[in-house]
């Protein structure tokens, strides 16, 4: 619980519409509180239906909200937005106080073809390009870090056998531990449960493994490890669109997706196979990230656009998706990444680390907005004769 005390501030805060009784009315806090944009989203609380209750009592608004993800890492601004809002008030009866209470609850979405939701995890989320080399991986560890910066438990699973990259992402190393013959511990990284293919070999060693031996290994590291009481799981999807994808997508319990390309048009050809995979399989996009999108130069400030400008927008508008953000292409994220600290970690307020934060919290809102799943609520009901 957070208590914000308007006493303190210069103003007095005072609101227009009283009744005879000279009581404020709850209806006019409840509309400025749901007038309020969420930081990082272009959404209010409102639009995302997250005010419970305002109660006023002896001159204490007592303002409850209630959202189906996590606000913690937004939490400071939103407490001053909230506050200014308020304070902006038409001036008529005094407001001494203000109670503003913040809870979240993550509930397990829809998934696709009648699966069942992995036991541990409460959403799994498929990072998807359909082209190698865009930065997907790099996009997967940042939205991951970001979401458990707003509060929530995370996971990532490298689904890449070929060229695992989160161990180094994440700058972890070693090899699981073994619970038993058919489980193993995440490994953990700033935050995070991580599993790879990369944790089982040696860096530099390749994999000539065919697609059957490919598809069985994800579905062991997916299934056999141990997750503990995971929000949202992302799954790191290999370059591609064919068996290997297409069996994943079939098998393993999607919440939803997000795509990711570059605005050139050689990236977006693949980036549209991708999306065109998961609605084949029925499994809701949440959105497109425009990775690289352009180079601000860090000696004259000149803005160039590499690799094209707006690709991953038209896309969006083309497919009626949500256009989550646009990353710039910083030198940062490629030596943090090396370094094995997402720049979300070292530099949350930069732009690209800020431009992370905003599509992690566009994306864990969209998903709250989604079909829930109440298999694990409503009993079976069977009939005999």
């Amino acid at each position: 619980m957070a208590c914000v005390c308007l006493a303190k501030c210069q103003n007095t805060v005072r609101f227009s519409h009283i009744n005879s009784d000279h009581n404020i009315m709850p209806t006019e806090i409840e509309k400025i509180v749901e007038s309020v944009n969420i930081p990082l989203l272009d959404s209010s609380l409102n639009d995302l239906s997250c005010l419970q209750s305002v109660e006023v009592s002896a001159g204490v608004a007592t303002v409850k909200l209630k959202a189906g993800f996590y606000l913690e890492g937004v939490r400071p601004d939103l407490e001053k937005a909230l506050l200014q809002a308020i304070t902006d008030g038409d001036p008529a009866e005094p407001i001494d106080k203000v109670d503003l209470v913040i809870s979240s609850e993550v509930i397990s979405q829809q998934v696709q073809g009648g699966l069942s939701p992995l036991p541990g995890v409460k959403n799994i989320i498929a990072i998807a390009s359909g082209k190698g080399g865009v930065g997907k991986s790099t996009v997967t560890a940042n939205l991951a870090v970001s979401l458990a910066m707003d509060g929530a438990n995370v996971g990532v699973l490298d689904a890449d056998i070929y060229g695992p990259s989160q161990p180094r992402m994440f700058g972890v190393s070693g090899k699981p531990e073994f619970l038993d013959k058919q489980s193993m511990l995440p490994m953990r990284g700033h935050g995070i449960q991580i599993m790879s293919i990369g944790f089982m070999i040696d860096e530099e060693t390749p994999m000539i493994w065919r697609g059957p031996m490919v598809t069985q290994a994800l579905d062991q590291l997916l299934n056999q490890t141990a997750w503990s009481d995971l929000d949202y799981l992302f799954i790191d999807l290999p370059p591609g669109t064919g068996d290997t994808q297409l069996s994943l997508s079939q098998k393993v319990p999607v919440s939803g997706a997000v795509i990711v390309t570059t605005p050139q048009d050689i990236a977006l050809l693949d980036a549209r196979k991708a999306y065109r995979m998961f609605e084949k399989v029925q499994i809701p996009v949440l959105g497109v990230i425009e990775n690289m999108s352009t180079h601000v130069c860090s000696e004259c400030g000149h803005e160039e656009h590499i690799f094209g400008q707006g690709g991953g927008k038209v896309m969006a508008k083309e497919y009626g998706l949500e256009f989550l953000v646009d990353v710039p292409l910083d030198v940062d994220i490629r030596l943090q990444a090396d370094e094995g600290a997402p720049i979300t970690v070292l530099e949350p307020d930069s732009l690209a680390g800020t431009a992370y934060r905003s599509a992690a919290l566009k994306v864990a809102a969209g998903l709250a907005k989604s079909s829930k799943d109440y298999s694990k609520v409503f009993p079976k009901i069977v009939i005999e004769s």
